[in-house]
């Protein structure tokens, strides 16, 4: 592959690069930048765009790390030679304008997986490249395959990718003259609000930081510290964040995880290790999902469960408001759930099965549709994927026709998972006291209708018939990942979080 890069680099003398980043905010094992390194004139650029900024998934604490991260990028792009240019506006309105002050032949970029608002913008940005002459090339990053036609060899194909060897070190660029690299801008300076909590650091080096750290050791005791929010926290992994903004990237992850697995002597960080591994094929098999459909981003897999909840733009009636102010603000009288979602809203990050009791509360206990909690949930979680994040909602909502519903109850999982009550005393310190409200439904009462009704459903002709073509569509096929609901197994290994699953 590379070679070819290089012979094709060789035949573009005369031309000049724009190497665009978005969530892809690294210098190593960077496709677009080895690409563009051998060419007369290269510039690198940073689009912060008025559609992410306003998108119902956007939070300014999403921003903040993407200032931070590009901040770093840029000082580690200046070391090379490129200069890093930030700009704020539309696509391809900034390359236009761009363009006016460096006649670039050729952009480079990666393939994204992202939500509407991103396909709508590259539909325009490929339109302009055509009507301009410019040659956009892009470059995968990730196990997503874009045109995919089935689901059969997808997890040979990932793993031809992910060990594959990395993209040419780009340390010595061919700078274009003339343009300078400003400061990037601030929240304010963005019209955005202030942060009431710091952010975990960003960048290259803390992504890299961080993987080490759980390599080395936090990852010992991954399988068993993961689902407890007590434990998670040291125990997990903790890049999410990391690969949803790019800061290292996915074949980096799965390599240095499977290196240090063969190299270390420690059986018992070994048999962790090879737990969080087999969740990095994972990521990529829910971001597929969203790839090969993009319409899951607001309509149900299953159509047969339409008009099942108010608010999924089918039902006549709209969504139970008051449940869900409730739900988001962690004031739902049931303590485990309370705590979970206080937590999130505080620091942005929650382990994967608190995650997916969040969601489970959300659509059986309250009965609610899954695109406005997912929306919330979206401007809490700093490590946002768009892929798993709808495939997980939806999931965990009952509405994919194939998966096991999973009906998480918030007091086992208290008692499992916090059996002394620290962590719901730490963020519901009002418990037991009259501030605290009385439970906003019934639980049994709420379960065993929820049950009634999805169950019932799910045992019709059309449900089942729709359900053996999703999985056709969207399932599994190797061994190697877990199989869904409709292969009548249950493994430990089936991902049960919502969100980044490690």
């Amino acid at each position: 592959m590379w070679s070819r890069i290089q012979s094709r680099a060789r035949d573009m003398t005369g031309a000049a690069a724009l190497v665009w980043f978005k969530r892809d905010l690294r210098v190593r094992d960077h496709a677009p930048l080895a690409e563009a390194m051998h060419l007369e004139g290269t510039l690198g650029l940073v689009v912060i765009e008025p559609q992410w900024l306003e998108s119902p998934e956007c939070d300014p604490r999403h921003v903040g790390f993407l200032l931070d991260c590009v901040a770093q990028l840029q000082r580690d792009l200046a070391a090379r030679g490129l200069t890093l240019l930030v700009r704020t506006g539309a696509m391809p309105q900034v390359l236009e304008s761009l363009r006016r002050e460096f006649s670039f032949t050729h952009l480079f970029s990666h393939e994204e997986t992202g939500p509407g608002w991103s396909y709508t913008r590259d539909l325009a940005v490929a339109d302009w490249c055509r009507s301009q002459g410019v040659q956009w090339t892009e470059l995968p990053q990730t196990g997503v395959v874009r045109r995919l036609r089935s689901r059969t060899g997808w997890a040979g194909r990932w793993a031809q990718r992910m060990n594959a060897p990395e993209a040419p070190a780009a340390d010595a660029f061919k700078a274009a003259p003339g343009l300078q690299a400003c400061a990037v801008p601030t929240l304010r300076e963005l019209g955005l609000p202030a942060l009431a909590a710091p952010l975990p650091a960003g960048g290259e080096r803390a992504a890299w930081a961080t993987l080490d750290s759980f390599l080395g050791g936090r990852g010992r005791d991954y399988r068993r510290a993961m689902s407890s929010p007590l434990t998670a926290a040291e125990g997990c992994s903790r890049i999410s964040a990391h690969l949803t903004f790019g800061t290292i990237s996915m074949r980096c992850v799965h390599q240095a995880t499977e290196a240090r697995i063969a190299a270390t002597p420690d059986r018992s960080l070994a048999y962790g290790l090879r737990g969080f591994a087999s969740r990095l094929r994972w990521h990529c098999h829910f971001m597929q999902k969203l790839e090969d459909e993009p319409a899951i981003e607001w309509r149900n897999v299953a159509r047969s469960v339409d008009g099942l909840r108010a608010g999924d733009g089918v039902h006549e009636g709209a969504i139970d408001r008051e449940r869900l102010q409730a739900w988001c603000e962690g004031r739902t009288g049931f303590p485990m759930v309370d705590a979970c979602m206080r937590q999130l809203r505080a620091t942005g990050w929650l382990n994967f099965r608190m995650r997916a009791m969040l969601v489970s509360f959300a659509a059986y206990h309250l009965w609610l549709h899954w695109r406005e909690p997912g929306l919330f949930l979206a401007r809490q979680f700093l490590d946002f994927e768009p892929g798993i994040h709808w495939s997980q909602m939806q999931m965990q909502s009952g509405t994919t026709g194939i998966n096991t519903l999973r009906i998480y109850s918030p007091a086992k999982q208290a008692r499992d998972q916090d059996p002394q009550g620290l962590y719901i005393r730490r963020w519901v310190p009002e418990i037991g006291t009259a501030a605290y409200p009385r439970p906003i439904v019934d639980e049994r009462t709420a379960v065993a209708a929820a049950k009634d009704q999805l169950y019932g459903l799910r045992k019709t002709h059309a449900a089942q018939t729709e359900a053996s073509a999703i999985q056709h569509k969207h399932g599994s096929r190797k061994s190697g990942l877990p199989p869904t609901a409709t292969t009548k197994r249950r493994t430990r290994a089936a991902p049960e979080g919502q969100g980044q699953l490690f």
